[in-house]
Formats: C-alpha cells, structure tokens, sequence
C-alpha cells in the first residue's frame, strides 16, 4: 500500500474542506493539526480551493494535503503542482484514475457497485471511497458489498458525523471515514477556528474510544495476590477470578501473580476502537511504543502493545475495546 493511504488510515478521519476565502485556509489547517487531525482534503468545489492548497502545502508542511472533487486529468495535475499529496474523486473516472497512477500520486476514486470496485481492482487500487456513504446504505450496504473483495478498503463519506463515525471505523475495512462536520463552511467563513480545533478533538475522542478496561496491581506472588483478591471480593462484594498469571476482583482490577509482572506498581490498560490508529496518534505526541511488546490475535491483528515509559510506576499498554 501507497505510505500516504498508510498513513491516511493511521490519522482515521478525512476533513472535506470547501473554501471560499483562501485567506481562511492555513489557520483553518493549523486549526486541524492543533485538533489532532493533521490532515485536510481541500475540494475543487470552489475556485479558491487551488490556491488554498498552494498555501497549506507552504505554510503548514506537517498536514497531510489532499486534493477532492477531482473531476478532470487538467485538475489532477494542478492539485499535485499546487501540493497535494493524493487525490479524491466522487467517482470512478477512468482517465483521472489513470493520470493519477501514472504520475504516481495515490487517488481513491468514489465507488458505490461491485462494479466500480473491480474497475478500481483493475488499476491496482487498494482502497476507494464510498459515496455518498449514509445515503447509499451506509456500513451495512459496505459490510455486504466488500465481502467478495477481502483485498479493498473503503473510505466512507457523506453523512459520517461525530455520532456514527466510531460505529464506521470499527469495521475492519474501513480505513478512514471523510467528513465535514468538524469544518462546516459556516465555522470556516466565520473563522471559528477555535470551535474548529474543539469539534476536531472529539471527532478524535470518538474515532478512538479510550476507555480504562482495568488496573493491574502487583503483588509479587500467587499467595499474595488470591488475598488481595478475596479482601476486595469480602468487602466490595466482586467476583473472584482466579487465572494462570493473575486473579481478577470483578472485571476491572487485576492483581498480578508473577514477581516479574510490567510495571514496578503494576500496569493501567488503556481501550481503544483501533490500536494501530491510536499508537499512531500517540507517537504523533511524542510516545514511543515498545515493539517487542505486541500480541497479536490468530488473525494477525495487533491487540496489546506497551508504552516504554511508565507513569508513576504504572506500565500502560493499549488494548482493542471489545
């Protein structure tokens, strides 16, 4: 896969940016990026939105720039000359999904039919947008119409909100959502660009679900750990679990066995919507992640990895929400 569609589905969410003052665009993308979403799709709806591009690409390099509503081979190239680094169609059209391969810059071209979806094939592409995605049957129409291609991904727009986008996303084959809602054109004529950076954190809130599954307390042993574990149960009234490396008292405290257990305290863990999307987000905040800690499902999909540093003598370790 193309490293910009790699790193589209790390960021998750695809603003669809409709400009009509180019004076609006590189505080509306330092909005983005202050929001957590560093990346913007800056439409050819208008005819500010070239030179929009032009000055993002300039002025805020660490945004990921694409180019939608590409209509033509001629907006093609001047959405690339302008600085895009990929390119967005509402449908498959042949002659700008050709221009696009051949100048090497990755598109993802609208796709609502099998039939779409295997010209798409055709040209080697591995993830299409889906549009418009709530009015064409949203992710249930997507769970039924991508099973036949285990090799696609999609990216829905149209109609994904702060409400609905966690429910897309879930979906293993949804690899980013688009939408708007974080940049209405009314903020964005208005220069709203605090409420901007607002509506862009929770949409990342929501994308990634945090959630605290359970607390892991060292004990050092086995002996040690089964106590602790019956005082909680005697006087919270939780259920006790006894496992293999650990006893659980209810479902949200787990008192560790081993004397080499993570953590010099023990570990916090740490729910997500999507692992591999939020340790992205995280080391875009600077936290590194410890590779040699990843367990993987029989599927090969990530569903534990650890933070190197601890905080307070807490390891804490990301883990797919259930």
């Amino acid at each position: 896969m193309h490293a910009v569609i790699e790193e589209l589905g790390k960021i998750g969410i695809v603003p669809v940016i409709k400009i009509d003052d180019v004076e609006k665009a590189v505080p509306l993308a330092r909005a983005l990026v202050a929001g957590g979403i560093p990346c913007a799709e800056v439409t050819f709806r208008t005819a500010q939105g070239e030179e929009a591009m032009r000055r993002i690409s300039g002025e805020v390099p660490e945004i990921l720039l694409g180019a939608g509503t590409v209509l033509t081979t001629d907006q093609v190239d001047r959405a690339i000359a302008a600085g895009a680094k990929f390119i967005v169609s509402p449908g498959l059209n042949p002659r700008v999904v050709s221009r696009c391969v051949e100048k090497g810059v990755p598109v993802t071209p609208g796709c609502s039919s099998p039939s779409d979806i295997e010209r798409a094939i055709e040209f080697g592409l591995e993830v299409v947008k889906f549009f418009p995605a709530e009015q064409a049957g949203g992710l249930e129409y997507i769970k039924a119409v991508s099973a036949p291609y285990p090799n696609i991904k999609f990216m829905p727009t149209g109609g994904i909100n702060a409400g609905n986008i966690a429910r897309y996303i879930s979906f293993e084959k949804i690899h980013a959502c688009g939408g708007s809602w974080m940049v209405n054109a009314d903020l964005v004529n208005s220069g709203d660009f605090e409420k901007i950076t607002a509506l862009s954190r929770e949409a990342v809130r929501n994308l990634l679900g945090f959630t605290v599954p359970h607390i892991g307390i060292n004990a050092g042993s086995g002996e040690a750990a089964v106590k602790a574990a019956e005082l909680f149960g005697s006087l919270f009234g939780f259920p006790v679990k006894d496992g293999n490396s650990s006893v659980y008292a209810g479902d949200k405290i787990e008192i560790m066995k081993l004397p080499a257990a993570p953590g010099r305290h023990g570990h916090i863990a740490i729910g997500t919507n999507s692992i591999w999307r939020a340790a992205a987000f995280l080391e875009r905040k600077g936290i590194a992640f410890d590779p040699d800690s990843v367990k993987k499902d029989s599927k090969g999909s990530m569903i534990v990895i650890y933070c190197k540093e601890e905080i307070l003598g807490f390891a804490v370790h990301l883990v797919q929400n259930k």
